[in-house]
């Protein structure tokens, strides 16, 4: 497929990165880039103001990737974003659009992970860094000429950053970069605090607003299941044992995608076919038609391949990969619940795309119901319900039209009835035995990501915490991982609140849902007192002495 005019092309981007936008499934530019990409290829400082799920990440990943020099490894752009998941996602959607330029390399720089092979990277020649602010300065602290070469630099939710308190890690980031670089700011909100960032740092920068539609899809049954990526196919399998649907589109992103999971559904005996962009015009033509009349069930689809598909009798939409953003999201779920039927939307969501899952209730303005892997149980009896749906129509006349074949067989093979009856039933369901035993033993998962958080999460809240030294006391604040809160916000905002010195704190131990500190006993209510109001993350700090029972 190709696009001479109109567009992508018609921003004028390099060809190569304008073909791996099309591969991706995208043809028209979102508001947000059609406005953003002309004035960062044209060299000027920007402030644009947009949520997150309007196209932003591309309309200054495709401008800086068409500007880079793949010729010189060295850093080249600089992207921040507030949050590993964050630096992530951007880091992928990099890759994703320099797929065909030969040269470009892409790190990653956030904390969690070992800074050896982080900073190796850099050194490297990785044109691309995309990083959390807290982990650059500690790189910065290794070599502070790390960021000499950049020359475009991208503050990805600048007002989540200010929240996760990286305000003075930001300062240090901008005095190690040449002053004659672009800078181009993207917030959702601009309080005075950006507005002042913007002043000191941007030079004469050019504003872009998008205003972001809710989406609705009210009349599609939406839900989510956690599953790690490589439980993805026995997790569909399963599903699809307990959903009754009439004709089903599963999304995946990648050509052989479409090929694995319609090869797995074929072998379990489903009518299903792969559809993706190597598949000829009238091939295409007639796995449509073969969804439309019956012939088949499945078609396991790119959202590339997909396009145009409008069967009424689609009742279900698995999402299997997460699309690239909630636009996507609302098209494919679209397809089902089409002239007042009923539709039914399930999204698998692994462990790193949870974030993506809230920008997409954000967007379209509905929470999306989880949903637990289906039990054994619940496979049994669903599979005792399809053979009893198959054979009660027949059960009326068989007596009539063939009780002399069963007293005949019954008397030459020499069993009872109910034998016979048993015998006929392994074949109709090829000798697959309908216990639970059978069913439990079958396609054996992992439990969900979910359930695995659920009890890591009981086990990590109730582990006992650890001995006091002498002369402090442990405080407790309901402010824990989930909040986003890092020991570091802790310790910067009682530091600065309470006027201690650091030698003063004690062990922060962040646990998800609370956190605990040690702080000295002598003028401990004082202390309180006057962090009274202070705030971490936009949220009340609340320290109060912990009562170890």
């Amino acid at each position: 497929m190709t696009q001479e005019t109109g567009g992508f092309a018609a921003l004028e981007l390099h060809p190569s990165i304008v073909a791996a936008v099309i591969a991706t499934g995208y043809e028209e530019p979102s508001a947000i880039q059609q406005q953003s990409i002309p004035i960062i290829l044209a060299g000027h400082d920007m402030i644009g103001q947009a949520q997150t799920g309007t196209g932003k990440t591309a309309a200054f990943a495709l401008p800086i990737l068409h500007r880079i020099d793949p010729s010189k490894r060295e850093p080249q752009a600089l992207i921040l974003a507030p949050t590993r998941e964050l630096a992530l996602q951007v880091a992928t959607a990099f890759e994703t659009y320099a797929k065909q330029m030969p040269g470009v390399n892409v790190v990653a720089v956030y904390g969690g992970a070992p800074m050896g092979p982080q900073l190796k990277a850099i050194r490297n020649g990785a044109q691309i860094v995309v990083a959390t602010p807290g982990r650059l300065c500690d790189h910065l602290r290794r070599d502070e000429k790390v960021l000499a070469t950049v020359n475009h630099l991208v503050l990805d939710e600048a007002d989540e950053m200010l929240k996760l308190g990286f305000m003075d890690d930001l300062e240090v980031i901008f005095d190690a970069m040449p002053e004659s670089r672009q800078t181009v700011l993207f917030s959702a909100t601009l309080p005075a605090s950006i507005r002042a960032i913007a002043e000191r740092h941007l030079k004469e920068p050019k504003h872009v607003k998008i205003q972001s539609k809710t989406q609705t899809v009210s009349a599609i049954d939406q839900a989510y299941l956690l599953v790690h990526a490589d439980q993805k196919v026995p997790a569909v399998l399963r599903l699809l044992e307990v959903e009754e649907f009439d004709a089903l589109i599963a999304f995946v992103r990648t050509k052989q995608a479409t090929l694995d999971l319609a090869s797995a559904l074929e072998a379990k005996g489903y009518k299903a076919a792969a559809l993706n962009g190597d598949i000829a015009q009238n091939q295409r033509e007639r796995v449509i038609d073969s969804l439309k009349d019956g012939r088949l069930d499945i078609v396991v689809a790119t959202d590339v391949a997909a396009r145009g598909l409008d069967v009424p009798r689609i009742t279900h939409v698995f999402n299997v990969d997460m699309p690239y953003d909630p636009e996507s999201y609302v098209h494919r779920i679209g397809r089902t619940g089409r002239a007042g039927r009923d539709g039914r939307a399930l999204l698998l969501v692994t462990p790193r795309e949870r974030r993506m899952l809230q920008v997409i209730e954000r967007v379209t303005g509905q929470k999306v119901a989880e949903v637990r892997l289906p039990t054994a149980q619940a496979v049994l009896d669903a599979r005792i319900k399809k053979l009893t749906n198959s054979l009660a129509p027949l059960v009326a006349d068989a007596e009539a039209s063939h009780g002399e074949l069963l007293d005949r067989l019954t008397a030459d093979i020499g069993c009872s009835p109910r034998a016979l009856a048993a015998a006929l039933l392994s074949k109709a369901t090829n000798g697959q035995s309908l216990d639970l035993a059978t069913v439990e033993r079958e396609q054996p998962l992992v439990p969900t990501a979910s359930a695995q958080r659920e009890r890591s999460g009981e086990r990590h809240e109730r582990r006992a915490p650890m001995p006091l030294a002498e002369g402090r006391v442990r405080c407790r604040t309901a402010l824990g991982a989930r909040d986003g809160i890092a020991a570091k916000n802790l310790l910067g905002a009682i530091l600065n609140e309470g006027g201690l010195v650091r030698e003063s704190i004690g062990r922060i131990q962040v646990r998800d849902s609370f956190s605990l500190v040690e702080l000295p006993e002598d003028g401990l209510d004082r202390l309180l007192a006057k962090l009274k109001d202070t705030r971490v993350a936009g949220k009340q700090l609340k320290l109060r002495r912990y009562r170890e029972d």
